[in-house]
């Protein structure tokens, strides 16, 4: 498959390393000011035979921060099959990057998303756009990085998956887990997860429980959808349907007092076709949920197959640009 790729942030320069090893061809990559396209044009790193050449637009972003010579809106208009939507989620309307899935629709191509904004903020606008097109859209990515926990609830149908719940954050479980190992306060072990860049230097979309929240609103549309007779019938989620407490607020002794009783806290998030929440639950110590460090983990809950737990990276460049890859495999 020839894949196009918008964002060169972490995720989308694992895409371009790595597409050769999944048998695709990258044959355009834009960042948000430049581009660069396998069509003769696109300076160093372009070659109408190959595609681009993937080290060279990774060292030119590396070394001089842009991809290549040309505009964003070439690589949208190259001949490619799937487009890779790896810009940062945005909320509200999730500008550009819903406009940049559509635009692929709209050229009956494919999309497949990393970014979280345009799934969850505006599931049905893709569903009908989709319905328009002969290209077809996949999100694997926006779950749970490495984690296959979409197309594990796809396998088993939606309507038989009662709920989808699990610790879908990394850096607020590394602070959790830090907090319980070293009976530390919040504040400190926040600036110790900064320090080794697992938190960010504003860590709210991640410790307000936004990232996991989006996730979960993401599982709650692939419920909700899923089991409708006629997707009228489905009911949309967006961010603003999710109740959500994040971790900022948890004190050291609370944990201390769990562990006393065998249990711990980690921010549990859940979904099914009718809610999504996310806040700070108490867990068994050494239960399925008590995932340490940045691990994550997916736990489907069915009516016929029991409970399934699927645990794993939940975030990072080359984690989540497999399951971008795997999506793409989908396609074929």
């Amino acid at each position: 498959m020839r894949l196009a790729v918008i964002g060169a942030g972490a995720v989308g320069r694992s895409v371009v390393e790595l597409a050769g090893e999944h048998g695709h061809e990258v044959v355009a990559v834009a960042d948000s000011s430049t581009a660069v396209v396998a069509d003769g044009t696109g300076g160093p790193g372009a070659d109408d035979s190959a595609g681009v050449d993937p080290d060279a637009v990774v060292a030119r972003k590396s070394e001089r921060g842009i991809v290549g010579d040309d505009d964003p809106d070439d690589a949208l208009a190259a001949d490619y099959d799937v487009l890779v939507e790896a810009t940062p989620t945005t909320l509200g309307d999730a500008e550009p990057g819903f406009s940049h899935v559509t635009t692929a629709l709209e050229r009956d191509r494919h999309a497949v998303l990393a970014n979280k904004g345009p799934v969850a903020e505006r599931y049905g606008d893709l569903r009908a756009a989709v319905a328009d097109s002969d290209g077809e859209i996949r999100f694997e990515a926006t779950v749970g990085g490495a984690i296959p926990a979409v197309s594990t609830v796809e396998d088993i149908e939606p309507g038989h998956v009662t709920a989808v719940r699990g610790v879908l954050n990394g850096t607020a479980n590394f602070i959790l887990t830090r907090m319980a190992a070293e009976g530390l306060d919040y504040d400190h072990v926040l600036a110790e997860a900064q320090d080794l860049g697992v938190a960010e230097a504003d860590p709210s979309f991640d410790v307000d429980g936004t990232d996991a929240a989006l996730k979960c609103v993401i599982l709650a549309n692939v419920l909700s959808f899923g089991a409708a007779d006629d997707p009228a019938d489905a009911r949309e989620f967006t961010l603003a349907d999710a109740d959500v407490s994040g971790i900022r607020d948890v004190p050291g002794s609370a944990l201390r007092l769990a562990a006393e009783d065998g249990q711990t806290v980690r921010l549990i998030g859940e979904a099914t076709g009718e809610t999504v929440r996310v806040a700070p639950r108490l867990v068994p110590e050494n239960g399925t949920l008590a995932v340490s460090g940045t691990q994550n983990i997916v736990q489907i809950e069915t009516s016929h197959a029991g409970r399934l737990n699927i645990s794993g990276r939940g975030a990072g460049g080359p984690e989540t640009a497999s399951a971008v890859l795997g999506d793409v495999g989908r396609l074929e």
